[in-house]
């Protein structure tokens, strides 16, 4: 039998199609490249949904895909069947299933293929096990479709015209209000002073630094220089070592990566941004040449879960054993769950645990390697033991004031033998036995002051999002981007700063809209857009209350008000009294007018800017020559001021500065 196979990307495609080769049956692969169709500008409003019938969408063919649909439909003619073998998650089923209507096939016939890794095993089992387009799981992305649509054509559109931002969204806009309030709380912050004290003793030619601690048994706070200088008089020339502690600290490894960890962490390591890391990531599931093959090497990259699979572990136990020995496996862990994680794929791991990052290396670009080797080490890390340490805490008194010290040093390395923490260093203090005296005289006053909040990183405002539930593993990066796309905020460093823009987009949806931003709102959102993919909720349902429920807020929404960061406030309106002269923006520029538009139509002129005297006379009537400027283009030129019984010009040459 010949069949048609159509994958996303074409990456997959090649690689796909090499393991197919030894699947009984003759098949073709093709890539759709992404999305081929989706709504149309037609409708109530241009929404591209029959808002009267059900939400009932109209969906086109993407400009940009018609040549890759006339392809498949021409190779889909000349096979016996087509197998779906798009992404598993909500965009690879709608994908899947806009494929199956555009190519007329049967959706409760065609085969629908899963697979979480792309390797020539995983991809010979998703063959033996095909099944059919889950229906729940594309209304779901339907539905989120068409929110989308509704917020970007209905609420996007009042933004433009109100305050010329260029859209909203439920995601978008309560991830730009976080990196706004944060901003926010920065502005506010008012720095707080503080002292500590720095002390040290040298003890056998090592330098061991001293912690305040107590001061006549009770802890303090230094909040001033004569709070400090109190302290410090109250020290003598020695110091009393007078008791020694020592106990065993456990360190646990951290789990698997799902995407939003990996985000975070490759940004922590290598300031990779989120788009970047996805990149990176997508190359190394989709399929890397590693000489006699092309594989790929890690499972599929949007995920909430940190769940493997009891195959991998198997083996990965399996390798432990023989790399490190039986004492560096650990008993399983219980695998926690975030809020609202789906769980429907295991955890960001490799494919193989054979391939190690040192044997791949010849393969891989620099940055490849450097995410697969987090990867590949984070994952069997993951199942090693505690890493065990050796605490030794000294406590010293001089004249009731107390200090401590803290020695580390390692009892079993446990899961550090692949993944470091990067704190990991060793901290070993020489063997004192109290009661003991030292001379001491290294301590000093210093003066600090409290920090503001720093602003969100990229991958700390994934963090936020996930803990709020607000979107998933598939738009945490696309969010970002769009926010940068927006001119909402700027990214330096990996920092996100939002723009005035930004603030005064919040600040008008705060106003009118402050359900619509509220973080619980979204997140309530995404569970019940869960629960129509589990067949628990009427996608109906969710649409008419969204739709009806933003047309009531837009009807009621006004003008922006007068703040630092939206709107420019210029005093009372003259002519009505009531009204402030705000800024606003038209299609010829800035512009003041009344906030009372369209019941008080005011608009300030622009007072005339008397034109620049060049300092000659017209030689043609004798009347003042002027700088004046053209309309069209705004070019300078020399013009008489007796115009128009005078048309003297001349053209107007900027006077040279002499060189030093």
């Amino acid at each position: 039998m010949k069949s048609l196979v159509i994958v996303e990307s074409p990456a997959k495609r090649d690689t796909i199609g090499k393991y197919l080769k030894d699947v009984e049956g003759e098949y073709t692969v093709e890539a759709s490249i992404g999305h081929i169709r989706d709504l149309s500008n037609t409708g109530k409003g241009g929404l591209g949904v029959d808002v009267e019938n059900g939400f009932k969408p109209f969906y086109i063919i993407n400009p940009d895909k018609r040549d890759v649909v006339n392809k498949l439909k021409k190779v889909a003619k000349v096979n016996d069947e087509v197998i779906i073998a798009t992404d598993p998650d909500r965009e690879g089923e709608a994908i899947g299933w806009h494929l199956v209507e555009v190519l007329g096939l049967d959706v409760h016939t065609t085969k629908r293929i899963e697979f979480h890794e792309i390797t020539r095993e995983s991809i010979k089992n998703a063959m033996g096990q095909p099944r059919t387009i889950d229906l729940n799981l594309k209304a779901s992305q339907e539905t989120r479709r068409i929110i989308d649509r509704i917020s970007g054509f209905k609420l996007s559109k009042l933004l433009q015209k109100k305050i010329k931002s260029r859209s909203a969204g439920r995601v978008q806009s309560v991830t730009l209000k976080f990196i706004v309030d944060r901003e926010r709380e920065i502005d506010a912050f008012v720095p707080e002073e503080y002292w500590t004290i720095e002390a040290s003793l040298e003890i056998d030619g090592k330098t061991i630094p001293l912690t305040f601690k107590r001061l006549d048994g009770k802890k303090v706070e230094l909040h001033t220089k004569d709070d400090s200088d109190a302290l410090v008089a109250r020290l003598g020339p020695t110091i009393d070592l007078i008791d020694v502690k020592q106990t065993e600290r456990h360190k646990s490894p951290k789990p698997p990566f799902k995407t939003s960890t990996l985000q975070q962490e490759a940004f922590a390591k290598f300031k990779y941004s989120t788009k970047r890391t996805n990149a990176i990531a997508s190359t190394l599931y989709e399929g890397v040449n590693i000489g006699t093959e092309t594989v790929g090497l890690i499972t599929y990259i949007r995920t909430d879960s940190t769940r493997l699979s009891e195959t991998f572990i198997n083996r990965a136990h399996n390798y432990i054993k023989e790399r490190f020995g039986d004492d560096y496996i650990a008993p399983l862990r219980l695998v926690k769950k975030g809020l609202l994680a789906q769980d429907a794929h295991e955890a960001i791991r490799p494919t193989g645990n054979h391939r190690t990052p040192e044997s791949m290396a010849p393969f891989l670009k620099p940055d490849q390697l450097k995410l697969y080797t987090l990867i590949y080490n984070r994952a069997l890390a993951s199942l090693m033991p505690d890493k065990i340490e050796q605490v030794t805490t000294y406590t010293f008194d001089s004249n009731r004031v107390e200090f401590t010290s803290e020695g580390v040093i390692t009892k079993f390395d446990g899961f550090t033998k692949l993944y470091q923490l990067g704190e990991d260093e060793e901290n070993v203090l020489p063997a004192l036995v109290p009661p003991a005296t030292y001379p001491f005289s290294n301590f000093k006053g210093k003066q600090n002051f409290t920090k503001p909040p720093a602003r969100y990183s990229e991958a700390k405002i994934v963090e936020e999002m996930e803990k709020n539930g607000i979107g998933r593993p598939s738009t945490y990066s696309a969010t970002i981007e769009t926010l940068k796309q927006r001119d909402y905020v700027t990214s330096k460093a990996g920092f996100l700063t939002p723009t005035d823009q930004g603030k005064c987009t919040i600040s008008y949806l705060e106003l009118y809209f402050p359900g619509f931003i509220n973080p619980k709102f979204t997140a309530d959102m995404e569970k019940q857009l869960d629960d129509v993919q589990e067949g628990s909720h009427a996608s109906l349902d969710i649409l008419t209350s969204y739709y009806h429920t933003l047309e009531d807020e837009i009807a009621k929404a006004g003008e922006p008000l007068p703040t630092e960061n939206c709107v420019k406030e210029f005093g009372i309106c003259p002519k009505c009294g009531t009204g402030h002269l705000i800024e606003k923006k038209g299609k010829f520029g800035s512009f003041i007018a009344c906030s009372n538009f369209p019941s008080c139509k005011y608009i300030q002129k622009e007072p005339k800017k008397e034109p620049e005297k060049v300092g000659r006379l017209c030689p043609k009537c004798g009347h003042e020559l002027l700088i004046k400027h053209q309309k069209k283009n705004g070019k300078p030129f020399i013009a008489c001021s007796n115009f128009p019984s005078c048309t003297y010009i001349e053209s107007f040459k900027p006077a040279k500065v002499a060189e030093e």
